[in-house]
């Protein structure tokens, strides 16, 4: 392999290829652990309502509130 061959990147941006790499490879030998399965009823309605939200123009709950609500890190 020549120098040309190597992309210069961050180290934040070859972590996060080599997140996705080793996630896509888990995902190709484990498979998806929700195939198969089916959403409860009530789980579906809460979606349909905030889709149905977010196509009016809704907003939901700022991030910064959630990470409060929970004491959350942000990293």
């Amino acid at each position: 392999m020549s120098n040309s061959d190597v992309l210069e990147v961050t180290i934040e941006e070859l972590k996060e290829l080599v997140d996705t790499l080793v996630e896509e490879k888990l995902h190709r030998f484990l498979g998806d652990p929700d195939e198969g399965l089916e959403l409860r009823e009530d789980v579906k309605a809460r979606l349909r309502k905030s889709l149905n939200s977010q196509a009016q123009g809704e907003r939901g709950i700022p991030l910064e509130d959630v990470i409060k609500r929970f004491g959350l890190n942000s990293k």
